[in-house]
């Protein structure tokens, strides 16, 4: 089946609302509208200052519960009032710098998808260890209980790979999705995240398994994000 190709931006811990107001007309300005999906995942309080026209925005993390008292946390029920569309979970920063595990990564994906929310989950494995083993512990355990596939995207991000400047090859990641693949079907989507530059896109994007790129420090620029987005 045909799958729409996904170029999504995580801009992490950057920009203001006013910052992301600018950077949403200069990228407007650059981007012709190609038949892909352009999503952005910004900072919590840029989310309603994003929302300007033709691009998906979301966030960059949630808590499962619908409120309570977690300081610092935010819920899906506030995001989607925020006007946000979609969440990344599981990103290897909030993995490895936050420790979230597994299991408390797949109740926010359960969360998130009953919310209403598109939810973009992140898996990969750090350098020396065995890909395939992380892998499949990771989607086995955050995808438990999981049957709405229809909103779930996901994004192979070898850890190795992201800020370092280092990208897989394009028969590394294809290897990779076709791996994941076996866990998710052919109705979901699965991106490629790693230090993604313009120059590498053609050839990523001709692979099987390969939908799109999660893009991080590229993103950060209109100039350059547009380029990723029409390669």
């Amino acid at each position: 089946m045909e799958r729409i190709p996904i170029i999504a931006g995580n801009w992490k811990m950057y920009k203001t609302a006013k910052e992301a107001r600018d950077y949403i007309l200069e990228l407007s300005s650059l981007v012709v509208q190609p038949k892909r999906i352009i999503m952005l995942a910004v900072p919590f309080t840029a989310i309603h200052a994003a929302i300007l026209g033709q691009f998906v925005v979301g966030a960059q993390n949630m808590h499962f519960e619908e409120e309570g008292a977690f300081t610092g946390e935010i819920s899906a029920r506030m995001l989607k009032e925020a006007g946000a569309e979609f969440v990344i979970l599981g990103h290897s920063e909030r993995r490895h710098i936050f420790h979230e595990s597994n299991a408390f990564i797949n109740k926010k994906v359960k969360k998130a998808l009953s919310a209403g929310l598109k939810a973009i989950l992140c898996v990969g494995e750090k350098e020396g260890e065995d890909r395939e083993v992380v892998l499949r512990a990771q989607l086995t355990e955050c995808l438990e209980g999981v049957t709405d596939f229809k909103n779930l995207i996901l994004a192979y991000e070898p850890v190795w790979a992201i800020g370092t400047g280092k990208t897989a090859t394009p028969e590394m990641a294809q290897e990779a999705h076709k791996f994941c693949r076996g866990f998710v079907g052919n109705e979901v989507s699965i991106l490629y995240g790693g230090s993604v530059k313009p120059e590498v896109m053609s050839t990523l994007m001709k692979e099987a398994d390969i939908d799109g790129v999660l893009v991080g420090g590229a993103s950060l620029d209109p100039k350059t994000f547009a380029k990723i987005i029409m390669y």
